[in-house]
């Protein structure tokens, strides 16, 4: 009986998503739920055979592309900009308002702006995915530089140490686990960044091939897309997890 709790315990979460993915399955069958308003799980998995392997792996690396260099390009800006902010006081009063203002504007609303502007090619979809996944990580990095003891830097300024050795052996390991954090966050910002520029404009990718399926009411195509998706994400957010634990394994306990 203990070892039963245990394992239930263990794996609730596993436990909780095959209960889900039966009563799914059930529930479409019992109330003879059309395939075009909500396919069950079984569908789905045959849904999978209606592309070739390569035209799966063709749209989901068209996203993930995308979605990378968005990631890296907001990464990239973020930092040093966090760096830039919590440095001088002049930057902070002239940057944080657009930062604010950039994050307020709805990035859906201005994505077809962005695409009539830039073309249709992949860099707007790439300016897209940046600008959302770009906050989280500059104010969070901006975050940590700035929630280091005053101790610390106290005795950093008796040594005589200079405000770079200052940023990159004092305030930069402090803000590990906020920029970690906030990296993850962004992963996943930025996989939806690439499926929002899809939408708009794209000939290829998850988010496109979506929407020409529930266009063409083929929902349970738009579902395996959404599950290949979500699996995507995970994966990412796992990786930047391993990559914290492998590289700064201190920073994640005091995370």
């Amino acid at each position: 009986m203990i070892a039963l709790k245990r394992i239930a315990t263990r794996y609730a979460s596993l436990i909780a998503f095959i209960l889900v993915v039966l009563a799914w399955e059930l529930g479409c069958d019992l109330f003879q739920v059309p395939t075009f308003v909500l396919p069950a799980p079984s569908a789905i998995l045959v849904a999978f055979t209606t592309l070739s392997p390569s035209r799966w792996f063709e749209h989901t690396w068209a996203t993930l592309e995308v979605a990378l260099l968005g990631f890296v390009i907001a990464t990239a800006i973020a930092v040093p900009l966090a760096i830039a902010i919590t440095r001088s006081k002049l930057v902070s009063r002239v940057v944080m308002p657009w930062l604010i203002v950039i994050q307020s504007t709805p990035i859906v609303a201005i994505a077809p702006i962005i695409v009539v502007t830039l073309g249709a090619g992949v860099l707007p979809r790439v300016v897209i995915t940046t600008l959302i996944a770009f906050f989280p990580i500059v104010i969070s990095t901006a975050t940590g530089l700035a929630s280091v003891p005053a101790e610390f830097t106290e005795l950093s300024r008796s040594l005589r140490a200079s405000r770079n050795r200052e940023y990159w052996q004092i305030r930069m390991p402090y803000a590990l686990p906020h920029l970690f954090s906030a990296l993850r966050v962004a992963i996943t910002l930025a996989i939806v960044g690439a499926v929002v520029a899809e939408f708009v404009a794209a000939e290829r990718g998850l988010g496109y091939l979506i929407l020409y399926s529930t266009s063409s009411f083929r929902i349970a195509v738009a579902f395996a897309a959404l599950v290949i998706l979500v699996a995507s994400s995970l994966v990412l957010y796992g990786l930047i997890t391993q990559l914290q634990r492998r590289l700064f394994p201190w920073s994640e306990h005091r995370g």
